[in-house]
């Protein structure tokens, strides 16, 4: 298991650019395979949640240019097999978009369970349910393995000889991925397709974009309620990435725990009002520059819990955008520490995604988990540093902030997934003045 060892309570200064927005990069290399000709995507973030969706495209048999410089061309002229590759797709839970291209090209999708962060239940029922709306049968198929305690679970996706027909579709739950596999199916349909309760975060927007530049025609881009008009002509296009604003929030909560200067550049300031809001919640106060695109946070703010009307503790929540993502809640968190005052947050989403307090306790933070959706916070708190683990990509990065903000020296290990979200976080941020070391996994470099 690889590592990082952070040496704390180091104040950072410079600029720092984010990349391309994962969240938008993985539904595209999907979304690539519905186009008979070759489609060019750039500002493409070289991570590991990337490579193992152009991975899986390969394995799919479409030819794929190493990625290099943020640019990558996909040619899914021949698809070899509608059954996708079982030890990659269990890494990652975006594998399941490659399910609505295949139907439209192959007729057929099998798919294993995908995998992804262990940040709580995440359904497919919402899924398979818009494939049924458009006319795909399902067959759930169980298999032991050789170990014969093991189970297999299969799905096997059946779209009609006729091709997926297009139907409004009423989406239980505004799930990004149930919505992006919506629109990836709902491109190749025949007729019209009205997809509500759709999702509508910035990189669902991006992806309906591209699918345009390949000839779909989609109304509504940016509301709840999508209507996709299915085509049978795909045209090859070009497509750039947006910024990752996660990131963005990600690099404001670091230069905030740290007391660091920061300028953040290549941002949508747009896309990031409510991220702006709760993180003034905080006492963090960052001046946003929209024609240049940039963020500067200015070095050792005195970070304050701003209460709520009538002195009341104030709950900071998660929701669907446009309110704050989810994704940054596990930074936010770690943000609450460090200021003065007491706080809960509450995430609605994923019943794991706090699970990691522990380990900042461990590090000195004062907090009481009240059950799996709420925390209470007490700042601030100093940290120290300890030997701890990441458990997912979010949590990865709020721990590797609080280690830059302990005082002394932090081990965290399995920063496997921390590289599955951020790209050579650990040379970015040493360019800023972190004190950062790498450590590698000699034997999985001997296996490979």
């Amino acid at each position: 298991m690889s590592g990082f060892i952070v040496e704390g309570k180091r104040r950072l200064h410079g600029s720092i650019a984010v990349t391309g927005n994962k969240n938008e990069a993985l539904p595209l290399i999907a979304a690539s395979l519905l186009c008979p000709a070759p489609v060019t995507f750039s500002n493409v973030p070289d991570i590991g949640d990337v490579r193992t969706m152009l991975s899986i495209a390969k394995l799919l048999g479409a030819r794929v240019a190493d990625l290099s410089g943020g640019t990558v061309t996909i040619d899914a002229q021949k698809l070899a097999t509608p059954e996708l590759p079982v030890k990659e797709s269990s890494a990652i839970r975006a594998s399941i978009l490659f399910a609505s291209a295949l139907l439209v090209r192959k007729g057929k999708a099998v798919i294993r369970q995908p995998g992804g962060d262990s940040i709580g239940r995440r359904r497919l029922d919402t899924h398979f349910a818009v494939f049924r709306e458009l006319g795909a049968r399902i067959k759930v198929e169980h298999t032991v393995l050789a170990d014969g305690v093991t189970q297999e679970t299969s799905y096997i996706l059946s779209a009609p000889k006729s091709g997926l027909q297009g139907t409004p579709i009423y989406l239980d739950e505004a799930s990004v991925t149930a919505t992006e596999n919506a629109l990836i199916a709902a491109a190749g349909a025949h007729g019209v397709t009205v997809i509500a309760n759709a999702a509508s975060e910035p990189h669902v927007q991006g992806l309906c974009r591209f699918l345009e530049k390949c000839g779909v025609r989609i109304e509504g881009i940016g509301s709840n309620l999508l209507t996709v008009h299915g085509t049978e002509a795909f045209k090859s296009a070009n497509h750039e990435v947006g910024g990752d604003y996660i990131e963005a929030g990600s690099f404001i909560g670091l230069a905030a725990a740290t007391g660091s200067e920061l300028t953040i550049q290549g941002v949508d300031t747009a896309q990031l009002r409510m991220i702006l809001y709760q993180f003034e919640r905080m006492g963090v106060r960052v001046e946003a520059d929209t024609a240049s695109g940039t963020l500067l946070v200015r070095k050792r703010q005195r970070l304050s819990v701003r209460k709520d009307l009538v002195s009341s503790i104030p709950r900071i929540e998660d929701s669907p955008w446009p309110g704050f993502p989810t994704d940054l809640m596990s930074i936010l968190l770690v943000v609450a520490t460090q200021s003065a005052g007491t706080c809960v947050i509450h995430e609605k989403m994923f019943e794991s995604r706090l699970f990691f307090v522990d380990k900042l306790i461990s590090m000195g933070a004062s907090i009481v988990l009240c059950d799996p959706h709420r925390a209470v916070i007490a700042g601030p708190s100093p940290l120290y540093g300890a030997t701890i683990s990441s458990p997912d990509i979010r949590a990865g990065m709020a721990l590797l902030i609080a280690a830059l903000a302990a005082e002394g020296r932090s081990v965290i290990y399995n920063i496997e997934q921390i590289d599955r979200g951020y790209q050579q976080i650990d040379t970015r941020l040493s360019r800023l003045g972190a004190r950062i070391q790498r450590i590698v996994d000699r034997r999985k470099n001997n296996q490979t």
